[in-house]
């Protein structure tokens, strides 16, 4: 059983390998702040993964000899979820000088790079110093897709395995497949909503809330839908807020610009008010996405939680973190800025989920084989072992 630090989490852990936001019970504490349920889901499948018997924070904002002296005795090795972490603007605060001093293995859980809209990525002397760090501390690096294995490969950095991320594998069940059950027995969607976004990394912001908006109408006009917010203030104002806060919510849509040219309509602002949900507790995301036939949308986390428990997932691509996940898994997706029209049916396709699974198969046994190399305790099950009956189902 090992002793782990954790780099950059995403809130408190309880129940030992459950997540939910920081201060969850008072919700006045980030209420107008904005922080992202996605990377708290990647922190708590990580966990779920793993085996361990303590958990600490490593803390990079400032270098302290005497605590980094404590933690290299105290514990095993340091693992980085899984996010964006090769972008331009990426602050490591003082992780350099911290990870050099502590010496312990540095685990890359899925890490990402992430291409602006002009497709040159500009990477910080403070990044590349992080990734050699990790590069040299291990066996492997785990990153999310291609994408991002040619920028580290671009950097010297030739020691990496393409292992997707933890959330697609959070139930542990090698076996886990989608089974696409007829359109017409479909009754309740879940749609996957991100109404803030950078035109540094979608290139057509009116066509994106556009079509966003239009996708939400008309999967709510079709089916039981409920919308999932990840953050965004003014969907947290309008699910937990009290009367004052709610009312402050719709005003700040109404007033900005984007949104109330492209994004919220009456019909939209009715839907908001009645069927957003959110929540700062990973499991009670679970527990409703479960309880879906379907779900798409923006949202890569979002959408990954309902494959990684058996619900298929359509993904409506954006940006260069959204494709190269979707090609990772193969996952059905539609180009946002594409020129062809969203049509539910054509993706409602078996074949096109099979190539998923395979992929997902796969990618199990590389997530496996990358915590296996690198040492690291776990809960995997090593799929070259299972029986080829088995695999010989989404061969």
């Amino acid at each position: 059983m090992a002793r782990i630090l954790v780099m950059i989490p995403a809130g408190e852990v309880y129940a030992h390998d459950s997540v939910r936001w920081y201060q969850h019970w008072d919700i006045s504490s980030h209420i107008d702040t904005y922080h992202n349920m996605g990377d708290a889901f990647v922190f708590d499948s990580s966990l779920k993964l793993l085996r361990f018997e303590k958990l600490g924070v490593l803390e990079i904002s400032e270098f302290r000899p005497r605590e980094i002296a404590r933690l290299r005795e105290e514990y095993d090795y340091v693992f980085l979820r899984g996010s964006n972490y090769i972008h331009d603007a990426m602050d490591w605060e003082a992780a350099a000088t911290v990870l050099k001093a502590l010496g312990l293995p540095i685990i890359g859980f899925g890490i990402g790079a992430q291409a602006p809209v002009d497709g040159k990525i500009r990477i910080s002397d403070d990044t590349r110093t992080v990734l050699q760090l990790m590069s040299e501390s291990t066996t492997t690096i785990g990153v999310r897709g291609a994408y991002s294995a040619d920028v580290l490969w671009s950097l010297g950095i030739r020691n990496i395995r393409i292992v997707g991320c933890p959330t697609a594998f959070r139930r542990n069940d090698p076996e886990l497949r989608i089974t696409l059950p007829p359109l017409e027995q479909v009754r309740n969607v879940g749609v996957t909503v991100r109404r803030e976004v950078s035109s540094a990394y979608a290139k057509d912001i009116e066509r994106y809330l556009t079509f966003h908006r239009d996708l939400v109408k008309a999967t709510a006009g079709r089916f039981e839908t409920v919308l999932l917010a990840q953050g965004e203030v003014e969907e947290k104002k309008l699910v937990l807020g009290d009367e004052a806060q709610r009312e402050e919510a719709i005003t700040a849509l109404k007033a900005d610009h984007w949104t109330s040219s492209w994004y919220l309509d009456e019909t939209m602002l009715d839907l908001y008010r009645q069927r957003l949900f959110y929540s700062d507790v990973v499991a009670d995301y679970e527990r409703l996405i479960r309880a879906q036939d379907l779900v798409l949308g923006y949202r890569l986390h979002g959408n990954l939680m309902a494959l990684a428990n058996g619900v298929p997932s359509i993904y409506c691509t954006y940006d260069s973190r959204t494709a190269e996940f979707s090609d990772t898994f193969k996952i059905p997706s539609f180009d946002v800025f594409g020129q062809t029209a969203f049509c539910l049916e054509d993706y409602w396709d078996q074949a096109l989920f099979d190539r998923y699974n395979r992929a997902w198969f796969h990618t199990y046994g590389e997530m496996c084989r990358f915590l296996s190399e690198n040492g690291v305790a776990h809960k995997m099950h090593d799929i070259l072992t299972t029986p080829q009956s088995k695999i010989s189902r989404v061969a």
